[in-house]
């Protein structure tokens, strides 16, 4: 049997030691607090870490705190996240999801979370506006080291173009299966993931993606069956 027709569950666990080969292992730490995770992810829709960043932080300034952006009158908060895809869009589902969670906890905090079973919080988390799967997923993997995998567009291309899963498999259904596949430890997940996302950035671009350059070729579907034999003639 050639390595790119191994089962899936093999491969996923050799694409995950090559990845951890070719890119640095990371420890699993927050990068930032929950709330400033669950926002800044809604704000990054479509739009990239600079400009999210700086919606975020002039968002807080003008409004002071979460309180404030809750009650901020909605074309000046649209204004300060600018700089964002959208961000009429996104202006109710933030206030909407702070408001829910100032009712229903008392405080503008997710803090809870840490002690919730995984699949209460996964429900909890994706019934608040604007928060699907991949959010939810992040927020409880990066912050609560909950056994989670988030699934962005690099993690679904790379993992349906090496095999891991079929070509007509959804975002929302690859978290489940791909979980299935890994080890149920947070810090092999981020690392599953963060590679991922690395690698899809970097070399399994989706236009021309680098197969010569990839570590995966060997165990990859895509690189086996269609750039070996010249039918995708993407250089």
């Amino acid at each position: 049997m050639d390595a790119h027709e191994l089962p899936a569950k093999e491969k996923a666990l050799l694409t995950h030691e090559l990845l951890n080969q070719a890119y640095e292992r990371l420890k699993l730490e927050s990068r930032r607090e929950p709330m400033h995770e669950l926002i800044s992810t809604m704000l990054s829709h479509r739009t990239n870490h600079k400009d999210e960043e700086k919606a975020y932080y002039t968002m807080l300034e003008r409004f002071g705190d979460w309180e404030g952006v809750m009650n901020a009158p909605f074309e000046e908060l649209v204004d300060a996240i600018a700089t964002t895809r959208y961000p009429g869009q996104k202006v109710p589902q933030i206030q909407e999801t702070l408001r829910i969670i100032k009712e229903e906890r008392g405080e503008v905090s997710i803090d809870f979370l840490a002690d919730m079973p995984v699949e209460e919080a996964v429900d909890w988390l994706t019934k608040l506006p604007g928060v699907g799967l991949k959010t939810a997923t992040l927020l409880l993997l990066f912050n609560f080291k909950k056994p989670v995998m988030p699934v962005d567009t690099h993690v679904l291309r790379i993992s349906q173009r090496v095999g891991l899963l079929g070509a007509e498999v959804t975002a929302g259904k690859a978290h489940g299966l791909l979980l299935e596949m890994l080890p149920r430890e947070p810090v092999e997940l981020y690392n599953f993931h963060i590679h991922m996302l690395r690698h899809g950035q970097r070399i399994c671009t989706f236009y021309s993606p680098k197969c010569a350059q990839c570590v995966l070729n060997s165990i990859c579907n895509y690189y086996q069956d269609v750039r070996e034999k010249g039918i995708d003639k993407a250089t």
